[in-house]
């Protein structure tokens, strides 16, 4: 294993603006506020040759000697809408398409970096709430580092995302109820015994800086910014790297503005969404969690300053927030299966049903550009019990069953 670097930053409360020693990554020892790091800049470092985010090494939290850890997390590519531009009412709308990091999510993002962390501290383990990317990502690059991983995810956890946390070694736990209780367990882990919390809220502000690393390539593959960058929400990190990002970007010269973030999550727990749409400064728990989708339901019980913090960053880019319909989310994912071929996950496909309901409204133009986050991968929500189809006994069957398709009917004639 590697030894520790020397790299150190203080963060900052985002409700107090009080300084904080990240060594050891929690809220604000005087407020409670989320704390982030200061943004890099105002000149940006050049990029490197090392792999993976560590090519970003000096506007991240990450130093050479830890580049090892890197699985080729980032560099995920962005590709224009085929088929569900028109469903949508845009013209111009493209997907980055974050699901196709190591472990089949954005996490990775935020984990290699904590993890980078965990190792220049030399932990003896790191522990992750999760309601299910983070758990596989966070267990992926533990065993890559060689450290133990504990991971505690909600009891109605999707049990594909549980069995990868497991594949990679992980000691994994479900805890009674949603989302927060599960933050809280693992908080308290984090504080009795000293490890590095990868739990992917605003709880590690180490973690969270490499998230910038989306924002950071977008504006390389894109020759403008876009008018909108949509991004599902439970705490919001994401919204935080990317508008932190393209910010550091805007104030060195490198980009002409920073576009406005579409922060997107589901209605039966949407406490950032509901503040917005009332007009308010601060972000309330979310009470009683009704929705499926367990990717972007966090209630924010015991940490509501993340909420309040993603708030004020998408007021602060000009744009908005907006809760869609679990039947909603799993109609976009359909659609971008159909149209797309991207398998993408309900949590992760709420923001293209987002996008056609703000079209609907007028808050995006149809004429605007938009890019999607496409955050997780749709393989590890698949139901284990879907018919696998029907068995033939020779091509004659074949050729019946088939044309009983109307999509292939007509070029089945004779």
């Amino acid at each position: 294993m590697a030894q520790p670097g020397s790299f150190a930053a203080l963060g900052e409360c985002t409700m107090c603006a009080r300084k904080q020693d990240t060594a050891f990554p929690d809220y604000c020892a005087h407020c409670g506020g989320s704390v982030v790091l200061p943004p890099t800049g105002p000149a940006l470092p050049d990029t490197t040759d090392l792999p993976g985010m560590w090519r970003y090494t000096g506007r991240l939290p990450v130093t050479p000697d830890t580049a090892w850890l890197s699985m080729g997390e980032g560099d995920s590519p962005v590709v224009p809408a085929a088929g569900t531009a028109d469903w949508c009412g845009v013209e111009r709308l493209q997907f980055k398409l974050d699901h196709l990091n190591p472990s089949g999510s954005f996490k990775d993002r935020a984990t290699a970096v904590g993890m980078a962390q965990a190792v220049r501290q030399r932990a003896s383990a790191v522990v992750c709430a999760s309601s299910g990317n983070a758990a596989g990502s966070t267990a992926a690059y533990a065993a890559r580092a060689g450290l133990p991983a504990v991971v505690l995810m909600p009891e109605a956890v999707p049990p594909g995302k549980a069995a990868v946390a497991r594949a990679h070694g992980a000691a994994v736990l479900r805890v009674r109820g949603d989302y927060s209780n599960t933050f809280r367990a693992a908080r308290e882990l984090a504080g009795r015994f000293g490890w590095i919390n990868l739990t992917t809220t605003f709880v590690n502000p180490v973690a969270v800086a490499g998230l910038k690393s989306a924002g950071y390539e977008l504006a390389g593959q894109l020759a403008d910014p876009p008018g909108w960058i949509v991004v599902p929400v439970g705490a919001g990190p994401l919204v935080h790297g990317i508008a932190t990002a393209y910010r550091e970007l805007h104030g060195s010269g490198e980009v002409a503005a920073v576009p406005r973030i579409l922060g997107v999550q589901a209605e039966g727990c949407a406490p950032v969404a509901e503040a917005f749409a009332r007009g308010a400064d601060e972000v309330a728990p979310w009470q009683h969690v009704r929705t499926r989708i367990s990717a972007i339901s966090d209630p924010l019980r015991g940490y509501p300053s993340d909420g309040t913090y993603t708030l004020r960053l998408v007021r602060e880019t000009g744009g908005a927030m907006a809760a869609v319909a679990d039947a909603e989310a799993d109609e976009a994912a359909n659609q971008l299966a159909y149209r797309e071929g991207l398998l993408i996950e309900s949590g992760a496909a709420a923001g293209l049903a987002a996008v056609r309901a703000e079209r609907e409204r007028g808050t995006i133009r149809g004429d605007e550009s938009v890019v999607c986050m496409l955050t997780g991968h749709g393989i590890k929500t698949l139901s284990t019990d879907v018919d696998p189809g029907p068995v033939i006994t020779g091509t004659d069957e074949a050729v019946r069953r088939l044309r009983a398709r109307t999509e292939l009917a007509e070029g089945m004639a004779g």
